[in-house]
């Protein structure tokens, strides 16, 4: 089940338009039809698909006899179709005429029935359900993975369980000593080349009893894999249903990955319209399903080694992975770095966000973030640009340094956005400083630093001493010859200021 409001807003990006809409927008949406007799009150849906229709009025008609809430039509009569949908209290969305209708039912169906089955958690095709019925077909306990070994679903049988079994569950991934078995073995090879079961014998050491496993494979792509705990190789019907099981699975990961990237591409253009600014901001966190409110804007980095690329796609499908009422954020990517807006204005809340992913992702991947301040919807891209900030200082820090927040960094943020500045030759080439500078450069002399030293101890002549590890009187000696070199008003609590700007963004 989807609301019409998702359905609108996902269609948008599909040249579809909602030309009129007297039914709420939260509207439920839990199945789609098509008319495919003469007698269109033999079927009925929430959302119909209006192929064949020869008018605006022919399409809204079946729709309203088949108790739609909206119905989708190709065609650009705006206007005709405003007033006949409002008649009949239909909602209508004019597709672009360039866009088929098997492109669009892909679309439809994959967002309407896959958000009803994930919702419900027991849907016709969902994972767990799939996973009982096969264990029942089978006679063993069935566990279904992703092509990295994950866990995506288990039967809640436990026929023939094993402690290899059990660890895979409880870790959602089966575990590495596992894995570099199967490797030794030849499985992966194996699932990467043939289609038909493997029998794998059991290995007491490793907690494993046995196991049939068949590839769940799209055309060449490899998806995953479903596992059957057994002691002894499955045979004629067990293992056909097997093989089925598996062609079953590959139908459901391919609607729930076509619906998953949908998802992902109208996220993260709506994410980046938020980060580079736009008029509508606060419709654009609604449309993102975000709570109107502070959030924050957490800027990560991944890479393994010198591979960029690999890790940190690998970190976007973590941060986009499950539906958006199941996470907290929303995530885009722009060029090396990925973004997610984070509602809520705790630091601790970021961070933890930042730990969970990192905990998702292999262990050799080097995870860096940035974690921008608390800000309105219209201000999150001044949140971007102080977690780009943070991100570049945790890059600067020792492995396993904490994400800095702009909360508590900001000083930091400064000092870099000085040094930029003076990197740029917007410092001031002359002045107090640059005159001392130039004076320690020529003659050797340690008048820098000391200045430096009495600023930070507030003109404590005892403090800048210990700083610098000489005598009291030799800090006063050197601002007297200071005076000399330049003109030193430290008298002046405007140029003391100037004079601290200037020797931190030297620094």
């Amino acid at each position: 089940m989807i609301r019409l409001d998702r359905l609108v807003n996902v269609l948008g990006g599909y040249g579809v338009q909602l030309a009129c809409c007297p039914v709420p927008r939260s509207t439920e949406l839990r199945s789609v039809v098509m008319r495919e007799t003469d007698d269109a009150r033999a079927v009925g849906g929430d959302v119909f698909l209006a192929v064949g229709a020869e008018s605006v009025a022919q399409a809204v008609g079946w729709a309203a006899t088949a108790k739609a809430a909206v119905v989708l039509l190709h065609g650009e009569a705006e206007r005709e179709a405003a007033a006949v949908g409002e008649a009949e209290g239909v909602a209508v969305m004019l597709v672009d005429p360039a866009v088929s209708w098997s492109q669009l039912a892909g679309v439809v169906y994959g967002l309407v029935l896959e958000g009803r089955e994930t919702e419900s958690g027991r849907g016709p095709t969902d994972l767990f359900a799939l996973a009982d019925s096969l264990a029942g077909a089978v006679g063993g306990s069935v566990t279904i993975e992703d092509r990295r070994a994950r866990v995506l679903a288990y039967s809640s049988s436990q026929q023939g369980a094993d402690p290899a079994r059990l660890e895979t569950i409880l870790g959602r991934q089966a575990p590495q000593r596992l894995r570099d078995l199967f490797d030794r073995r030849g499985v992966s090879a194996y699932l990467a080349s043939y289609d038909e079961p493997l029998f794998v014998e059991e290995d007491p050491a490793h907690g494993l009893t046995g196991r049939m496993v068949v590839a769940v494979r799209a055309g060449r792509e490899l998806l995953g894999s479903v596992w059957v705990t057994c002691g002894v190789p499955l045979t004629g019907a067990r293992c056909t249903a097997l093989a089925d099981g598996a062609r079953t699975v590959a139908l459901h990961l391919l609607r729930s990955r076509a619906s998953a990237d949908l998802e992902r591409q109208v996220e993260s253009d709506l994410v980046i319209r938020l980060l580079e600014g736009t008029a509508d901001a606060a419709t654009v966190v609604s449309r993102l399903g975000l709570p109107q409110g502070a959030a924050r804007v957490i800027a990560v980095r991944a890479h393994i080694a010198a591979e960029r690329h690999a890790a940190l796609l690998l970190a976007f499908d973590r941060a986009t992975t499950g539906f958006g009422w199941s996470r907290p954020g929303r995530s885009t990517l722009s060029g090396t770095t990925l973004y997610t807006v984070l509602p809520g204005e705790p630091v601790a809340a970021a961070r933890e966000w930042v730990a969970a992913l990192r905990t998702a992702l292999p262990a050799q991947v080097t995870v860096t973030a940035g974690i921008g301040g608390t800000a309105a919807a219209a201000d999150l891209p001044a949140s971007r640009q102080e977690a780009d900030e943070c991100l570049a200082l945790h890059e600067a820090r020792p492995p396993g340094a904490v994400p800095p927040a702009y909360d508590e960094s900001w000083d930091d943020i400064l000092l870099q956005r000085l040094r930029a500045a003076a990197r740029a030759g917007r410092a001031p080439a002359r002045g107090p400083v640059a005159d001392l500078r130039r004076h320690d450069r020529d003659h050797a002399t340690h008048y820098v630093p000391t200045l430096r030293a009495w600023l930070e101890a507030q003109g404590d002549l005892a403090r800048a001493g210990e700083r610098l590890g000489v005598h009291p009187n030799t800090i006063r000696y050197r601002l007297r010859k200071m005076v000399e070199v330049t003109a030193l008003d430290l008298d002046d609590p405007r140029k003391r200021l100037a004079m601290i700007i200037d020797l931190a963004a030297s620094d």
